[in-house]
């Protein structure tokens, strides 16, 4: 009898931990650029926390909905906006009800030199610089926020021959790094440490200059019998996310 129960508690056990290991899913997230640190960490504390793991690629908002539109193959979208998930839904890829902000970002003018750029952005109107970075506002939405921003300064005719446009944030914050632009627009998750602009320097613009930058994710509908897609969208939500998402500079919506 003691055999027997040891050898029935012991397939018990093996067939719990093989129900565990087969409920645990992946799921293929489109991440804007600009939210590459913040949702690394946050998808190595989704895995801990719900054994689901999500394989994350990164790039600019409106070349990954031409690529869901051509049958890439992710489940979830992480945009720097919320009109191209909206536009995925009208196109029918993506779950209307499932949409929702999760960040509210930040724009920031920065430069890898020290004391170059200044508090308040004058050295936009000032010049003397021969580029300015920022991402494809045709592509990126905090491209197109810096636009906004310039276009409400006056000073977008006299600056848009220095324009160097990067296909994505990553690409535009390697511009200015390297010195190809002397300053640039960024996301703030991108330069922030400890709550602050870490190294260069820059202008953190206020949220009132330039229209909202709403962040929003959304399930796609190749997402849908995935469980851990859903899920990956339940943790977005959660208070560990949230803090995660705040540490790196982004303002939460409430959700």
């Amino acid at each position: 009898m003691h055999v027997k129960t040891l050898t029935s508690i012991g397939l018990s056990l093996s067939l719990l931990l093989t129900a565990s290991f087969t409920q645990a899913a992946t799921t293929l997230v489109a991440v804007a650029s600009n939210f590459t640190k913040p949702m690394t960490e946050i998808a190595a504390a989704f895995e801990k926390t719900t054994g689901h793991s999500a394989n994350l690629s990164f790039g600019s908002s409106g070349k990954f909905v031409a690529q869901l539109e051509n049958g890439a193959p992710f489940e979830v979208f992480l945009s720097a906006d919320d009109k191209n998930p909206k536009k995925l839904v009208q196109s029918g890829f993506a779950v209307a009800d499932s949409q929702f902000t999760y960040a509210i970002g930040k724009l920031v003018l920065w430069s890898a030199t020290p004391n170059y750029v200044d508090e308040q952005g004058k050295i936009l109107s000032k010049g003397g610089f021969k580029h300015l970075a920022l991402a494809d506002p045709k592509l990126a939405p905090y491209g197109a926020a810096a636009v906004s921003l310039m276009q409400k300064m006056g000073v977008y005719d006299k600056l848009q021959p220095l324009f160097v446009q990067g296909e994505n944030i990553a690409q535009t914050q390697q511009f200015i790094s390297t010195g190809n632009a002397e300053l640039g627009f960024l996301a703030l998750s991108q330069v922030i440490e400890n709550g602050k602009i870490g190294s260069g320097s820059g202008w953190i613009i206020p949220a009132d200059q330039h229209k909202p930058i709403l962040q929003d994710a959304i399930l796609l509908k190749t997402g849908v019998e995935n469980p851990a897609a859903p899920a990956l969208l339940k943790f977005l939500k959660s208070l560990e996310a949230k803090a995660i998402i705040k540490k790196y500079g982004y303002d939460l919506s409430g959700q």
